[in-house]
């Protein structure tokens, strides 16, 4: 089964996305926006995480965000997958789907998965089996053990194995792999529960030049089919994989555009003279 096809077997669009067919909200359907952000706003102790942030991200878009610490990355992330709440704003997964009304537990069976920056696999089981328990819906113990693979959901996870190069290493304890290793592994362990969009927080840091250069390989391909934001520091790996980037700085966005763009924006060379981001 291709990655394709497994992704069209689920439903019809319409079915998936009734947004596609019934309008709702402010969105133009005609750049299927499939991420609404606007006037997001994050309070902590009286410091503005998140000060009346806009963006918008299109279906099938690789989107990097990029910014100082502090400048809003992870609280925007938080807020998507619920585990932010926001003083104020507006959140909608395609058109119809308020995700502030939204507990993590459903963002998560709407299709939005994350990936954070250190990998958390479970290091005593082989790379088969941590997608395996991955794609499982019921998570408890007992239907965990008595579960059988159908043929179409071991050759989904054939399939997942491959895109993320571990062929040669689905029976090795995923405890043997390197860091790299690891971080392709929770990739996969994201993308075989078929996530329509995928939140990777600094997929690179700690990796070779090579396995660096496999991880844009890898990101680059899984949009299109899928929409993907990443969160990265290396600004030489954002390059490598960006088409559109956005700059936060204090909660808002900075600045949108490609990387030579941004970089050569005023507001971004003001703010960050002489500083990574």
């Amino acid at each position: 089964m291709s990655l394709l096809s497994a992704t069209r077997n689920l439903m019809k669009p319409d079915e998936v996305w009734p947004f596609l067919a019934q309008r709702r909200g402010p969105v133009d359907v005609s750049h299927q926006v499939i991420l609404y952000v606007e006037g997001l706003s994050v309070t902590f102790d009286g410091f503005k995480a998140l000060n009346n942030l806009n963006l918008y991200v299109n279906d099938g878009e690789l989107r990097c965000l990029i910014g100082a610490n502090g400048a809003g990355k992870t609280t925007l992330m938080d807020v998507i997958t619920g585990k932010t709440r926001c003083d104020a704003g507006t959140l909608y997964f395609g058109q119809k789907i308020d995700l502030l009304e939204k507990s993590e537990a459903e963002i998560a069976r709407l299709g939005i998965g994350r990936k954070f920056q250190k990998p958390t696999v479970f290091e005593a089981h082989s790379v088969f089996h941590n997608l395996e328990l991955s794609l499982k819906t019921q998570k408890g113990v007992w239907p965990a053990l008595i579960a059988t693979l159908t043929s179409e959901q071991r050759d989904w996870i054939d399939e997942v194995i491959n895109i993320i190069g571990l062929n040669f290493h689905r029976g090795m304890p995923a405890g043997a792999l390197s860091h790299g290793q690891k971080q392709w592994l929770e990739i996969g362990m994201l993308l075989v529960s078929q996530p329509r969009l995928m939140l990777i927080d600094e997929p690179v840091a700690g990796m070779t030049a090579q396995e660096t250069e496999h991880t844009a390989e890898l990101l680059t391909s899984l949009a299109g089919e899928r929409t993907v934001i990443v969160v990265e520091h290396d600004m030489e790996f954002v390059r490598s994989i960006a088409r559109t980037v956005t700059v936060l700085h204090q909660g808002s966005v900075l600045a949108e555009g490609t990387m030579d763009q941004v970089q050569d924006h005023p507001d971004v060379i003001e703010v960050y003279l002489g500083k990574e981001i």
